[in-house]
């Protein structure tokens, strides 16, 4: 019912920035929240950020100062500004979207829709 495509992901050296974008389409008017969450090789998948409808906003301690999530409703549209990019955030990393809480959480638990995913490497 409701579709999430994530754009943006590259190589970048350590040190640079990356900006990722989500489109989602679909029966969109049931989401109250969207996260990014990433997956890394060997790891398990961790709340990277997430958003509200009020623009509260939750981040992973270890992108805290360094990664802004933001949105654009009106466009359905997620976005993930990442700066100062480490090895430690090579990832695939996924938007995805909550119908069941309003309240902004990093909680996997909670979002019933998710997208395919996009790489992101950092390395020199």
């Amino acid at each position: 019912r409701v579709q999430l495509a994530e754009s943006g992901g590259g190589s970048v050296q350590p040190g640079g920035s990356l900006r990722l974008a989500c489109k989602l389409s679909g029966d969109t008017y049931n989401v109250d929240c969207m996260g990014w969450f990433r997956r890394a090789p060997g790891k398990e998948r961790e709340g990277v950020a997430a958003i509200d409808s009020t623009d509260s906003r939750e981040y992973l301690d270890s992108v805290k100062g360094r990664f802004t999530i933001s949105q654009d409703r009106a466009k359905n549209t997620l976005y993930l500004e990442m700066n100062s990019l480490t090895p430690e955030d090579t990832a695939m990393y996924y938007c995805a979207a909550s119908t069941r809480i309003a309240v902004v959480s990093t909680d996997e638990r909670w979002y019933d829709h998710w997208g395919q995913g996009t790489q992101v490497t950092v390395s020199s």
